[in-house]
């Protein structure tokens, strides 16, 4: 179920990715899961699995090629306006962490959807809004352990970076609790990774923060 709304809340993600008449494909890196593939290239795991006849899904191999979507896929029109679901508000967002903000949305990296917050090594990271939690685990080399929590049908926001976890997926969380310990980001210097979505597009979480944090 949680890569099922993942993979519609991600959906703007997953066309970009499916251009063409021939799948794209992606090569297995250390410290890769099915789960964190399918969330960085907006697809549902369980389709992944499928579309690579994966028997067992928690068995993949450094160097394996995995192809991103079903033979002939192309991209979906967008559906009519008036089909479109009705966007919830965005929740009162605070900052997770207190830190200087050290990478900014949408500049070059291996991760541009999002904000680098910069902090001490575990330094408590809390949830930004009221919610749900719909993934703890490992989200691959990228993101190291991710939380991701859904505040509504519309609105999600993801961490990563992190050291430990203090929630599991299913959890229900307030705003300002605590669910990770930060860990070390790119360069190795303690980071918290941060994003915004709405409707599975991210969008710049300084827009929905307060100027200080």
């Amino acid at each position: 179920m949680r890569v099922l709304i993942l993979a519609t809340l991600l959906l703007a993600t997953a066309c970009s990715n499916l251009t063409g008449y021939e799948p794209r494909s992606y090569v297995v890196r250390a410290g890769d899961t099915l789960y964190s593939i399918a969330w960085r290239y907006g697809v549902d795991a369980d389709d992944l699995a499928r579309w690579n006849n994966l028997a067992d899904p928690g068995r993949i191999a450094v160097g394996q090629r995995l192809v991103l979507a079903p033979s002939g896929a192309v991209r979906q029109p967008a559906p009519p306006a008036s089909r479109r679901p009705v966007n919830r508000s965005a929740p009162a967002f605070s900052w997770p962490v207190t830190g200087a903000v050290v990478a900014r949305f949408g500049e070059r990296g291996a991760l541009r959807t999002g904000i680098g917050i910069a902090g001490s090594l575990g330094q408590d990271v809390r949830a930004a809004a009221t919610g749900r939690v719909i993934y703890a685990g490992s989200g691959g080399v990228d993101y190291g352990q991710l939380v991701v929590i859904e505040h509504n049908e519309t609105w999600l926001t993801a961490y990563g970076h992190n050291r430990t976890l203090s929630v599991a997926q299913g959890d229900s969380v307030g705003v300002g609790q605590k669910i990770a310990e930060m860990g070390l980001g790119p360069d190795r210097a303690p980071q918290l990774y941060f994003e915004i979505r709405r409707d599975g597009d991210p969008l710049d979480p300084l827009t929905f923060l307060s100027s200080s944090n």
